[in-house]
């Protein structure tokens, strides 16, 4: 990345800022804006995120806040209330409090007398989430937003469920946000009241896990604040972009096909990261991009801010599996609008284990692959899943999936013959199946690999579906063991390249563990030949790439704040198989280490680890834990807290047995534990 010193404009900062809401709570704010806006005021951006601006997020949010500021805006950076600095508690993701209290920061902003009176949003993951589920309030000042990695659907596709299924990272991101929700504020900017402040966050808090586990289905929990009940609330130009290795790879496709807005989506390589720390590579200049948005939605620029494709993305090349990439090979190819005319379904019969040719649109309906209707079936091990790496990468090594080999053993598999010339997938693809199952609950895994001649199996895109989810409503409807059902599996998102001479593999897997949670019971699952198909959203080779040559800058931003590393990180990811005991394991470590904030002077360390264990197929063996240790030192003042949650499963039920204990000067002040249970809703 080049750091860029020599900006329009100079700037100053504050680094907290007490903006007040109604019932008398005061949000933390950090303020960058030119020096100048004291007489000439600018558009305001605001930030608002649970994750700490005076520490954990302060590198970060140093490289790309001043440097907005620096071409002329007012950035802020907001604590949700009950974070960071911030008064009161956080209870919950993406609740009424935090949206009104989000409408309240924008009022107060444009009432400031360095503010025009215009502001937008921008924000990467929970940051994202609020910019669009607050532009969807339609706050009066606003005026356009800037989103990464995201989703408009909080039940179908963000960590908590996908397709009805149970996902492992909604145990892992509940144990995160218990733990954040339980940090103390820093006595240097609250003073005393930094002790009172921090027993109240930890006698309000909770396991997060609770509560999104008692919504197993869509309900009105998960319709609130999810943006797909009613795209047309948003009425504001919307930046969105995301990465193929992150999680929310779907929803920028989604907004651009339901938005009636001027919008632009933009689909790189990267993990759970900003586009211009994109990770793996390219990073882009992607700060670049977001100024001349502003300039154009918030000053009336006539800069060609819409001008080119309304989708961006990332045709990424062939590449060995790996659980990291530094770089991902490929292209930046751009499509007019989005659906794109220029993408073809080919819809491919499934039989004898093979992918077949696509059927042409004259195919006649008695074709010998269609009536037949032999069955094959599979009956997965639990140990199906172990090498699928996370729900989404953020980048910390090994999270990506690994070779696919071994998951296709205890999978169903389809092969297409190698391939004569270069295939081009854009868009999702999805498996039509006609399915029986052994139990009345019961899920499939679909996994999309692209194969090397050398028989290495790299996965391009899955998806999940819980059979009882199957007519895609809120209800489940249990299956009748033996009876034949329909059932459509919808994959993530993608844009990859197959060589010539590579085979398309298809592979099916009646669990997915630990990246989702498995059925009660085993499931032999019969999908029957001919009748069920594959559709590839396939992007003809002659079609242009309608991109400039280079599509982007180079990354850019300001310095970032000092920080220093005083204890080492570790990242690990280790599976285990016990032969004797036939206990699996996986165990994984993000640890931060010991960094100190130089500005602030405070020391921080962040530990998470996450154990997924199970014995042989007992499907009512598996159990997640989840466990976080957040330390804060500066001089005498030393505290950390503790956070743990366990998630095991009958075949009737969940249980959730979780601890909190803060700390001072390792002397435990604070502790509650909780034991609770809740019924599988088909699950």
């Amino acid at each position: 990345m080049q750091y860029v010193s020599d900006l329009p404009y100079a700037t100053k900062e504050e680094d907290h800022v007490a903006i007040p809401m109604p019932d008398g709570t005061r949000l933390s704010a950090h303020i960058w804006r030119p020096v100048t806006s004291d007489g000439e005021p600018v558009p305001a951006i605001l930030e608002y995120i649970p994750y700490r601006k005076r520490d954990l997020t302060s590198v970060r949010d140093s490289i790309h806040h001043p440097y907005i500021a620096g071409h002329g805006y007012a950035c802020v950076r907001v604590d949700l209330r009950g974070t960071g600095d911030s008064e009161g508690v956080l209870l919950d993701e993406y609740l009424e409090q935090e949206q009104a209290d989000a409408e309240e920061v924008l009022a107060w902003l444009a009432a400031q007398p360095w503010c025009d009176g215009n502001t937008g949003m921008m924000g990467i993951s929970w940051g994202a989430f609020a910019s669009l589920q607050v532009a969807a309030r339609r706050p009066a000042s606003l005026r356009a937003i800037v989103i990464a990695s995201f989703t408009d659907d909080r039940y179908s596709d963000d960590m908590h469920y996908m397709g009805g299924t149970l996902l492992s990272d909604n145990l892992a991101e509940a144990g995160t946000m218990f733990a954040y929700a339980t940090c103390p504020p820093d006595p240097e900017v609250v003073g005393d009241r930094w002790r009172d402040m921090w027993h109240e966050r930890m006698e309000a808090s909770r396991p997060w896990a609770l509560e999104w586990l008692r919504h197993q289905r869509r309900d009105d929990y998960w319709r609130h604040a999810s943006v797909c009940e009613d795209y047309d609330a948003v009425q504001v130009p919307v930046l969105a972009s995301s990465g193929w290795a992150d999680g929310y790879s779907n929803a920028v496709c989604r907004l651009l096909s339901n938005l009636d807005v001027p919008r632009k989506g933009l689909i790189g390589p990267w993990s759970h990261k900003f586009p211009h720390l994109g990770e793996p590579g390219p990073a882009i200049g992607y700060l670049q991009e977001v100024v001349r948005w502003w300039d154009h939605w918030l000053k009336g620029a006539d800069n060609g801010a819409m001008d080119g494709p309304m989708l961006r993305t990332w045709m990424q090349d062939s590449m060995p599996p790996s659980t990291s990439y530094e770089q991902r090979p490929g292209r930046w190819v751009g499509e007019p609008v989005w659906p794109s005319p220029r993408i073809k379904p080919s819809v491919h019969p499934l039989s004898r284990h093979r992918i077949g040719p696509a059927r042409t649109e004259d195919a006649a309906e008695t074709d010998d692959e269609t009536v037949r209707g032999d069955a094959l079936t599979v009956e997965s091990p639990l140990s199906v899943g172990q090498f699928a790496g996370k729900w989404a990468s953020y980048n910390a090594p090994p999270d990506l999936p690994y070779d696919q080999r071994e998951e296709d053993g205890g999978s169903l598999v389809f092969d297409s013959p190698p391939l004569t010339e270069r295939l081009e997938l854009m868009g999702t693809a999805t498996v039509e199946l006609e399915v029986s199952a052994s139990e009345p609950v019961a899920m499939v895994a679909a996994r999309l690999s692209d194969v090397a001649p050398d028989g290495g199996a790299t996965r391009v895109t899955y998806g999940l579906l819980n059979l009882t989810r199957r007519d895609g409503t809120g209800e489940p409807q249990p299956l009748e063991p033996g009876r034949r059902y329909r059932a459509t599996v919808q994959l993530n998102c993608t844009a990859q390249s197959f060589p010539a001479g590579h085979r398309v593999r298809l592979s099916l897997s009646t669990s997915y563990w630990p990246l989702a949670w498995p059925p009660p019971r085993p499931v032999r699952l019969s999908v029957y030949e001919g009748t069920s198909t594959l559709t590839l959203p396939v992007r003809p080779n002659d079609v242009p790439d309608d991109v400039p040559d280079p599509a982007f800058g180079e990354p850019e931003g300001t310095e970032p704040v000092p920080a220093t590393q005083l204890l080492p990180k570790e990242q690990r990811w280790d599976v285990k198989r016990d032969l004797v005991n036939y206990n699996n394991a996986l165990e994984i470590v993000k640890d931060a280490g010991l960094v100190r904030y130089e500005q602030p002077g405070i020391d921080v360390g962040r530990r998470a680890y996450e154990r997924y264990t199970s014995v042989a197929d007992d499907f009512t063996s598996v159990r997640g834990e989840s466990t976080w240790t957040m330390r804060f030192r500066r001089g005498d003042w030393d505290v950390h807290v503790v956070t743990h949650t366990t998630l095991w499963s009958s075949e009737d039920c969940f249980c959730i047995d979780a601890t909190l204990d803060g700390y001072e000067s390792d002397r435990r002040v604070f502790s509650r534990t909780w034991n609770e249970t809740l019924p599988r809703d088909s699950l």
